[in-house]
C-alpha cells in the first residue's frame, strides 16, 4: 500500500519544481515547502551563492518565512517537503522549529554524488574538540555561565 497521498505528491512536486526553477535563477538545486493542515504556509529555495549566505538553504529559508508569516518560532503542526534530505544545519533547524514530519526526495548520497557532501559535518560533530578540523577553544566559561544563571532566574522568559 502506498503511504503517500495525492497532497503529499503535490507538495513534493512543488518542492522539486522550486528547486528546478532556482537552478535556472542562479541558485542551488534545492527547494522546500512547509505545510500546515493541507495548506502551503511558506516555501524556500537555496540562495547560498546568489546571496553570499551559507545559511540560505531551502529548508532554513522556508522555516524563516513560515515563522515570520505565522508570528511564531514554533512550527508544531507543520510538515516540510524538501527536494533533498536535509543537511545537518537544516535538520537542526527543523528540530528547533518543531516541524512534525520531513518528506524528502533526493538522499544525502544523491547530493554527495553532485558534490554537496555533508557527511564530514556529522563526522566532525562526533569528534572530541581537540580532533576537529576547525579548532574549538573553550574560554571564559565562568563569565558566560553567569548569563545562563540569570536566564534560569528570569521569571518572564519565553522558553523554547
Amino acid at each position: 500500500m502506498d503511504r503517500f497521498n495525492d497532497l503529499d505528491r503535490q507538495f513534493m512536486q512543488q518542492a522539486i519544481e522550486l528547486s528546478a526553477a532556482n537552478v535556472e535563477n542562479g541558485g542551488g538545486p534545492f527547494g522546500a515547502v512547509i505545510v500546515r493542515d493541507g495548506v502551503v504556509v511558506a516555501t524556500g529555495v537555496n540562495r547560498v551563492t546568489a546571496n553570499n549566505d551559507p545559511t540560505a538553504h531551502a529548508e532554513v529559508s522556508a522555516i524563516r518565512s513560515a515563522c515570520q508569516k505565522l508570528g511564531t518560532f514554533n512550527l508544531s503542526g507543520c510538515v516540510i517537503y524538501t527536494s533533498c534530505e536535509p543537511c545537518p544545519m537544516c535538520l537542526s533547524a527543523i528540530y528547533w522549529a518543531r516541524l512534525e514530519k520531513i518528506y524528502f526526495a533526493n538522499t544525502k548520497e544523491d547530493a554527495k554524488a553532485i558534490d554537496f557532501a555533508d557527511s564530514f559535518i556529522y563526522d566532525e560533530i562526533a569528534k572530541p574538540y581537540s580532533q576537529r578540523k576547525v579548532p574549538f577553544l573553550n574560554m571564559m566559561r565562568e563569565d558566560a555561565y553567569k548569563v545562563f544563571e540569570s536566564w534560569i532566574e528570569k521569571a518572564d522568559k519565553i522558553k523554547y
